[in-house]
């Protein structure tokens, strides 16, 4: 088993840096995204939270470019990526440089390719690593993720579905990405399996330093996995700071009405039906 390789932080991370500016994106009549700008650092986390139909999930989309801005830019290490793609080559270009792992790990991989195989078709994609090299490749990526030989052999369906968001993740860094992000990527896990995720991607943040993107509605893994918070409404960034600042004591009220809305020791749901009612 080849060692795992470990990226020069020196010259990977300094040209790394997101930024997004003034993002908008519309569907007919309805801003789904209204402005939105954040930076995230060369090997930082960043949390976007927000209720279904905040814009979370279409901002994700348009940084890995499933979908184009009405307007604002996109640029990594001040490479513009909202700018129309000229070419085949400039295409897997960006693609190589911001990944995405979305909720559903098993709708995410071919049903009739093996967990290695998954890997591999990436690495014939972008890469010109021989046979021989693409599979001591996909070893090393699937060990990096706490997956074996037999782990690698099966199809997606034999496989739990912590096992598959590793294939998903292994996939996902196989192109060594300078942002990876994670689109409600535990959420449809169980609890004990969440856990083993979130321990595995910040195993994996501080040995390659790549920033993640965490689009989440769960506040309990926020804590637990952002440097940085944004939160979202209707498609408008409300809020943003410090998790820890954001969490603990919250400016807007549409971010108390989050937190009040989760469940815990000593919970009054009617603090968040309250805050409903008063935002309107």
């Amino acid at each position: 088993m080849p060692p795992r390789r470990r990226r020069d932080h020196a010259v990977t991370t300094a040209t790394r840096e997101l930024v997004v500016q003034g993002l908008c994106k519309r569907y007919g009549d309805h801003a789904a995204v209204d402005d939105v700008s954040f930076t995230l650092a060369p090997g930082a986390s960043l949390a976007v939270v927000g209720e279904s139909g905040s814009g979370k999930t279409t901002t994700a989309r348009m940084l890995v470019g499933l979908e184009r801005p009405d307007a604002g830019t996109v640029r990594l290490g001040g490479r513009d990526r909202s700018a129309p793609v000229r070419s085949r080559a400039e295409r897997l270009a960006r693609a190589r440089e911001i990944q995405m792992v979305f909720q559903d790990p098993y709708l995410s991989l071919d049903p009739r390719v093996t967990a290695a195989g998954c890997v591999d078709e990436v690495l014939r994609l972008h890469t010109r690593l021989d046979a021989a090299a693409r599979r001591a490749r996909v070893a090393e990526l699937l060990d990096r993720v706490g997956l074996g030989e037999r782990e690698a052999s099966a199809l997606p369906r034999r496989l739990s579905g912590g096992q598959r968001q590793r294939v998903a993740i292994a996939r996902a860094l196989a192109v060594e990405p300078g942002v990876l992000v994670l689109d409600e990527a535990v959420a449809a896990l169980d609890v004990s399996v969440q856990a083993q995720i979130l321990e595995l991607l910040s195993t994996i943040r501080r040995e390659a330093g790549v920033g993640y993107l965490f689009v989440t509605h769960d506040l309990a893994v926020v804590r637990h996995v952002a440097d940085e918070v944004l939160v979202l409404r209707s498609g408008k960034v409300v809020e943003s700071g410090p998790a820890g600042q954001v969490l603990d004591a919250p400016q807007h009220p549409y971010t108390r009405l989050l937190l009040d809305s989760v469940p815990r020791r000593g919970w009054d749901p009617g603090a968040a039906v309250s805050g409903r009612r008063a935002l309107g």
